[in-house]
This record gives structure tokens, C-alpha cells and sequence, in this order.
């Protein structure tokens, strides 16, 4: 992997409380706080195209409303081209973690997100949006 070094010119107070943050978050330097944030716009922009893309749906809920299991089932399966993996986690009695690994296109995976915030009884559902690693380097 070559390097490209380049300058840019900055508000001193934007630089001091960028700093402040990358040392906060034990960042190695700036360089490294810059690629991140270079990688993440990408990121973004990869979920604004058609393009496969990779991330992972957050739910949390009760297991004990009835038919949330069967419902949530029964999504998997209709998504199985979709879903990579999924993670059961039970966080009390009543509350359960899934984490759902999931790879495609943008506009299924919202679809996806969309069924599952649908479901009553599910507490709370997030999409992590990720990346295929393919894109970036």
C-alpha cells in the first residue's frame, strides 16, 4: 500500500478539539482519525447505491409476547438469501439481544429493517450499516 501525504488548512479551534477527541478515543494520530472518517463517508455513500453492502440488525424484545418468535422465524427464512448469521442472547427473564448479520442490497435490507420494527413485541430494532470490505483499502 503506497501513501499520499497532503496538507490541509484548518480553524485552530476545530484542530484542538479534533485532537481532544482522537486522544480520547486512544487514536494513534491523525492520519489514522482522517483514513477513519475518509472510510466512513464511503461507507455512507456505498448504502446510496445499488451496490452489495454488509451490516447487522439490533433487535431486543420479549420473548414472551406471544408470537414474536413465530414472527421474527418466519422473517429469517423470507430473508434466508440476506441473513449470514444471526446471535441469540438472553439479557434477563423477559428480554432477549438478537444480532442478525445481514449482506445485499441497500434497499433489501431496509426492507428487512422495516418488517422487523414491524413486529409487535420487538422493543427495539437499529441497523449497523457496514461494508463488504470490498470498496476500500
Amino acid at each position: 500500500m503506497s501513501l499520499t501525504r497532503f496538507s490541509i488548512s484548518l480553524d485552530a479551534d476545530l484542530v484542538r478539539r479534533f485532537d481532544a477527541k482522537i486522544s480520547a478515543d486512544q487514536c494513534p494520530s491523525r492520519s489514522k482519525a482522517v483514513g477513519d472518517l475518509i472510510r466512513a463517508s464511503l461507507v455512507e455513500q456505498e448504502w446510496q447505491t445499488d451496490d452489495e453492502v454488509a451490516g447487522a440488525l439490533v433487535l431486543v424484545y420479549d420473548h414472551h409476547k406471544s408470537d414474536v418468535l413465530q414472527r421474527l422465524t418466519q422473517l429469517q427464512h423470507d430473508h434466508g438469501s440476506t441473513i449470514i448469521s444471526t446471535q441469540h442472547i438472553h439479557l434477563d427473564h423477559d428480554n432477549c439481544l438478537e444480532i442478525i448479520a445481514v449482506r445485499g442490497h441497500p434497499r433489501q435490507l431496509s426492507q428487512l429493517l422495516m418488517r422487523m420494527k414491524a413486529v409487535k413485541g420487538i422493543k427495539h430494532v437499529s441497523l449497523a450499516a457496514g461494508t463488504t470490505g470490498q470498496r476500500l483499502r
